[in-house]
């Protein structure tokens, strides 16, 4: 069994079922990783912050009254708009790493599984010999991600997992459970794909 830390196991060991043993388990790393969707989620985010903290100069610098008052109506209207722009621009990459550190990924003898303990416990796991496909993404550092399924219609034999959505991934968010059933942003990603298909194999 590989060297696993007290905080990791501690979050995959409720999970395993009798007589099941641990091949790998990890995290995803921390530091910020770009993935194809934010080649559209960064301008996207950049224009949106913008034009919200435009309305908001205007609104407060424009559109005053006669006494020098800015209009109220018009300055609460673009907070959230502000608010969201901001939490697209950078917030989402701070919730990641804080969500990241929550995050646990392990390859057992039959399964492969995840574990997350944000805000609330979330969990999901799939029997090996059902996994149809695993789409790698592979960085030139070793980092990447493996998605479970891809293609596959949720609605079918991957519900009986509790994965409710399809596996892609979401711009907003890439390591919430429920945007993906993926190991995201892990060390050695294509020592662990490689792993999984040989166990696949054999079982």
């Amino acid at each position: 069994m590989p060297q696993i830390d007290q905080d990791t196991y501690t979050a995959i060991q409720p999970e395993l079922l009798s007589g099941e043993s641990i091949v790998w388990a990890g995290q995803p790393t921390t530091k910020i990783v770009f993935h194809a969707s934010d080649a559209l989620m960064i301008p996207f985010s950049l224009l949106w912050g913008g034009f919200a903290m435009f309305w908001e100069a205007m609104a407060f610098g424009v559109g005053k009254h006669a006494r020098g008052i800015p209009d109220v109506f018009f300055v609460l209207w673009g907070i959230p708009f502000v608010l969201i722009g901001q939490y697209i621009i950078w917030g989402r990459f701070v919730y990641a790493a804080w969500l990241k550190k929550r995050t646990y990924y392990a390859v057992t003898d039959r399964r492969v599984l995840g574990v997350q303990r944000g805000f609330t416990r979330k969990t999901w796991a799939c029997d090996i010999r059902t996994v149809p496909a695993i789409e790698k993404e592979l960085r030139a550092d070793g980092f990447g991600s493996l998605r479970f399924g891809m293609g596959t219609d949720t609605a079918g034999s991957w519900q009986g997992f509790g994965i409710g959505t399809r596996n892609r991934q979401s711009p907003w968010n890439s390591v919430s459970f429920g945007a993906t059933t993926a190991f995201v942003d892990i060390e050695d990603a294509d020592s662990v794909y490689r792993e999984i298909n040989e166990l696949k194999a054999r079982l």
